[in-house]
């Protein structure tokens, strides 16, 4: 049995810059496990640009950001595997994988670091009625067909969710010369980022059909049309609404769910809301020495984002390998108050806090000129104007450890508050 001081599972963002933090942390002895044919993850088939605002500061495409990170990593000389799956962890962390150079392996980690990323929810997931014909795809398959494999899924095309990804296939289908009728979102608002909403539709002068959805599919052997259908507050569909649009293409963008397979197997507690794994303050989860970063962890909006978070978990791994986590002691728990989606991380032990708490949460609507109030226990320790926040827009806060410290339990309650007069 191979051992090593902290395997990473998964190549993509996460993965990457958890595998280089905890590297340039004093760890020498680590693997990372990737299931494609090369590293980088997602960001090898978004080439379109956008990523890297925060980090670099400067605006690059998702190949481009992933470069950066790849180029460093072999700098490192960090070890990795391709091609490889990763079947089971178990609770003394060993780690079971198969590719086809080495066969069936057994892997043994002291801390493991889970960066597997998430999938898109399928038409079988959102029970669709009617007919089963070709050129139905989620949006992210559609996109590495057209991105990375040099196939053209269809020419006249209907874009089901309004998440990020379906918002920019909508421009990449344009791009490359079909026409998309239109982007159907069952919420009466969009989940996807503003700038892309603008970029994406507005600039291409593609609809956005809020508060809709289809209610059947007409085709034979090839999809030729869907049925769309305006829906209520229950979000049923209205009858006398219904829109026929002609397609050969549906491309599906509603919702990405966290690849936590390995996760359930190994017992780790989940979070209802985000789908992922609760964890503490070290992004450590509910097994000791097991961490989560990423979009396995809840989905971020932003690629800089999910980098700043992988770099605290490899950081936060390094500390566990050389005994510097303090396990226990004072532990304060975060929970979501009126309009406030959930919070990440959901525990936080005081001891491992240096000077500031950051906490990430989403709303659960489009909310206008409100506040952020965050409570230690009834009692108001800030308070954050802002003039618009959405559910797909991801927001950060940060608490300074004194304003928490005390002998009680306590819990940490973030909500949204009207500013008067307004």
């Amino acid at each position: 049995m191979n051992n090593y001081d902290i395997v990473v599972v998964g190549g993509g963002p996460a993965g990457l810059a958890a595998a280089i933090e905890a590297k340039k942390n004093g760890v020498e002895s680590i693997l990372v496990v990737e299931r494609d044919r090369e590293l980088g993850g997602i960001l090898n088939q978004c080439i379109h640009n956008g990523f890297g605002l925060h980090i670099f500061k400067e605006e690059l495409t998702g190949p481009e950001y992933a470069e950066r990170f790849i180029n460093e990593f072999h700098k490192l000389g960090i070890e990795y595997k391709l091609d490889t799956m990763v079947l089971n962890i178990d609770e003394n962390k060993t780690i079971k994988l198969i590719n086809s150079e080495d066969g069936l392996v057994d892997i043994k980690a002291k801390a493991i670091i889970l960066a597997m990323g998430c999938r898109e929810r399928t038409r079988g997931a959102i029970n669709i009625p009617g007919t089963r014909p070709s050129g139905i795809f989620s949006a992210g398959t559609a996109q590495r067909f057209v991105n990375m494999e040099g196939y053209m899924p269809g020419k006249k095309v209907v874009i089901l969710g309004s998440g990020d990804i379906g918002l920019i296939m909508a421009r990449t289908m344009v791009w490359e010369g079909a026409r998309v009728s239109a982007v159907v979102e069952l919420m009466p608002y969009s989940g996807g980022l503003t700038r892309n909403i603008v970029q994406c539709l507005d600039d291409f002068d593609i609809p956005l059909l809020l508060s809709h959805t289809i209610i059947d599919i007409i085709g034979n052997e090839k999809l030729e049309s869907v049925v769309v259908s305006e829906v209520d507050v229950n979000r049923r569909p209205i009858k006398g609404t219904e829109k026929i649009f002609e397609c050969d293409t549906l491309l599906l963008s509603v919702g990405l769910v966290p690849e936590n397979e390995l996760a359930i197997n190994v017992g780790i507690n989940l979070d209802n809301k985000t789908k992922g794994a609760i964890v503490n303050e070290s992004m450590e989860t509910s097994v000791p020495g097991i961490f989560a970063c990423g979009n396995v962890l809840h989905v971020h909006d932003l690629v800089d984002w999910v980098t700043e978070e992988s770099r605290k978990t490899g950081k936060s791994a390094a500390r566990h390998v050389n005994k510097q986590l303090i396990e226990g002691g004072k532990i304060i728990e975060t929970k979501a108050g009126d309009g406030i989606n959930y919070i990440v991380p959901q525990k936080i032990r005081l001891d491992n806090i240096d000077e500031t708490i950051d906490l990430y949460l989403r709303v659960d609507n489009i909310y206008e000129n409100v506040k952020l109030v965050v409570r230690k226990d009834n009692e108001i320790i800030k308070k954050i104007k802002k003039s618009h926040l959405a559910p797909g827009e991801m927001e950060s806060v940060s608490i300074k450890k004194e304003n928490v410290l005390g002998d009680e339990p306590i819990i940490l309650t973030i909500e949204l508050e009207e500013e008067m007069g307004k």
